[in-house]
């Protein structure tokens, strides 16, 4: 904030400069305090996420626009995190002072309003602008990269060979390209992207499958779409399967089209948009979704990022504006929409609110789809509703196949939600029957034998399935945690120091990770630390109150003997 306030400092000190400069050359280009005044407001609530009235600001201090270096730059940037790109455009077609467009923003948004008239040959000569800039940021150099390929393939039907520079860039770039010219070798772009081991790309997966659809393969798109996980895949993907199986086939020629420059284009800035978001760059984040946005309106499925953004940084208001863009019609997306609004309501008013909202929401779906009973069976279990989360696991279990890696993850969470309920017979029954489907599965090995560790009960045998678990996630400190906990009940307490100290270092500010440490401690006689930890533990904001009632009987009498 102190950054900010001395640039806007720099600035006033500039424009006075400019005025006073000015003023002695001219009467008729006396400086107007009232345009100063509401630019410094419009770059303090720029500053503030408060883009609307930034933008309110700017358009009042418009004199401004050929004056100062930084006004056109800001300005754009307000207009385009408006959604209003082609009046940036306008702006900066209008602007007389070439100084304040030398910005690459400026001359990407020049490029991409001819790349969208399909004035292939001028965006050529635009490039060249564009070029000057790839050395200053490594995603303008990915920016320049892929729209000169994309432009040559526009102009002359060429796929230039990829830039090995780019790296699974350009390994996305080639598969649209070829899907552009209809190439035979499409289908095997795709499906080499989207089986890479190298991340996750099965995004990538909507686009293959609606190529085939645009081809009528339909029967390759229904069993493609057969295979999709209904309740792990992310939104898309899952909104894909659900117009498959309805036979919505419509849907895919109506959000996208390889046959359409700026459908692609419109995807490449959704990648540049996420990139800049994983990052925590949100403001550019939200510039490059606005300028995909603008390229593609009609696959508004991106602007859940959007979305995310404005959550991620408490612009809730505008978060909903966004959130209201998603149609009832689509099913997964709706579902979405009512989930961030009640995370919303918990945000700004409390979390009861927030789970009647979607109870509410949820009685307007006439046939609910697995993938929301099994959304509000883990948003009980989140809100310790136990019962209703048993009841909503147990008709998810009844519409999956079983011996399923999903119906494994489902009798883990149920298996959970017992143990939670303390009916630990039908906990573990539902716990072992998962590593029957899964044996070796890390996480419920964890959660079985810290069960048993917690009711005293197969003691040895539930530490020696902790040492398989952690040899298999040697870094998760839940699992670090428990094996600690599991020597300290078996009375060793310099090993189980040894763990939790480093469980500790993972996650230093985890209450039962804190508590058990002190416990730790205390047993090794390093009692004045035991009680830091302990008290540590006081002060966190998610310690539950019946922690808290332990550890003030821990710092009067010390621990229970194990």
């Amino acid at each position: 904030m102190r950054l900010n306030l001395l640039k806007i400092f720099f600035i006033i000190v500039t424009l006075l400069y400019q005025s006073t400069a000015s003023s002695k050359t001219t009467d008729n280009n006396e400086f107007n305090l009232k345009y100063l005044s509401s630019y410094l407001s419009a770059l303090l609530s720029y500053d503030n996420q408060n883009n609307d009235l930034a933008l309110k600001y700017f358009n009042s201090s418009k004199n401004l626009l050929n004056e100062h270096d930084q006004f056109l730059k800001k300005y754009v940037f307000s207009l385009v995190a408006d959604g209003q790109i082609s009046k940036a455009i306008k702006y900066i077609q209008y602007s007389k002072n070439k100084n304040n467009s030398n910005f690459f923003e400026v001359k990407l948004l020049l490029v991409l309003d001819s790349l969208n008239k399909k004035n292939f040959v001028k965006t050529s000569k635009l490039l060249t602008n564009l070029k000057a800039f790839q050395q200053n940021d490594t995603y303008e150099f990915i920016i320049y990269e892929t729209l000169k390929s994309y432009n040559k393939l526009f102009l002359d039907g060429i796929i230039e060979s990829p830039n090995q520079n780019l790296g699974k860039i350009s390994l996305i770039t080639t598969a649209f390209q070829n899907c552009y010219l209809n190439s035979n070798k499409t289908n095997s772009h795709f499906i080499n992207l989207i089986n890479s081991a190298e991340g996750n790309y099965s995004r990538y997966l909507f686009f293959y499958l609606t190529k085939l659809i645009e081809n009528k393969d339909y029967d390759s798109a229904i069993q493609i779409a057969s295979t999709i996980d209904p309740l792990t895949s992310d939104l898309l993907i899952a909104q894909t399967k659900k117009w498959i199986d309805q036979s919505n086939f419509k849907k895919f020629k109506k959000h996208f089209s390889c046959k359409q420059e700026t459908d692609i284009l419109a995807e490449f800035f959704f990648l540049i948009s996420n990139l800049y978001s994983s990052q925590g760059e949100y403001k550019k984040s939200n510039f490059f979704l606005n300028i995909s946005n603008y390229l593609n309106p009609k696959f508004y499925f991106n602007l859940s990022l959007l979305a995310e953004n404005y959550f991620v940084n408490s612009n809730f208001d505008l978060a909903k504006k966004v959130l209201e863009k998603f149609d009832e019609e689509d099913e997964i997306y709706n579902w979405y929409k009512i989930k961030k609004k009640a995370q919303i309501i918990g945000k700004q008013k409390n979390k009861n609110l927030s789970l009647k909202f979607v109870e509410k929401k949820l009685l307007e779906f006439k046939n609910p789809s697995t993938r929301i009973i099994f959304d509000m069976a883990n948003m009980y279990k989140n809100y310790k509703k136990y019962e209703k989360a048993i009841e909503y696991y147990s008709i998810v279990l009844s519409q999956i196949e079983e011996n399923s890696e999903a119906y494994a993850d489902i009798l883990y969470r149920r298996g959970g939600s017992y143990e939670r309920l303390g009916q630990y017979q039908k906990s573990d029954s539902d716990l072992l029957l998962s590593l029957e489907i899964i044996p070796e599965d890390p996480y419920v090995i964890n959660y079985l034998a810290y069960s048993w560790l917690e009711r005293d009960y197969k003691i040895q045998e539930a530490i020696q399935m902790l040492e398989r678990a952690y040899e298999q996630k040697k870094s998760d400190p839940y699992i670090i945690d428990s094996i600690g906990w599991g020597y300290y009940l078996n009375g060793d307490y310099a090993k189980a120091e040894k763990y939790l100290k480093q469980a500790i270092q993972l996650m230093p500010n985890d209450p039962i990770v804190n508590d058990h440490y002190g416990d730790i401690l205390w047993k090794l006689d390093r009692k004045l630390q035991a009680r830091y930890f302990w008290e540590s533990v006081l002060n966190f904001k998610t310690t539950e109150d019946d922690i808290k009632k332990n550890i003030l009987k821990k710092l009067l009498k010390g621990p229970k003997e194990t």
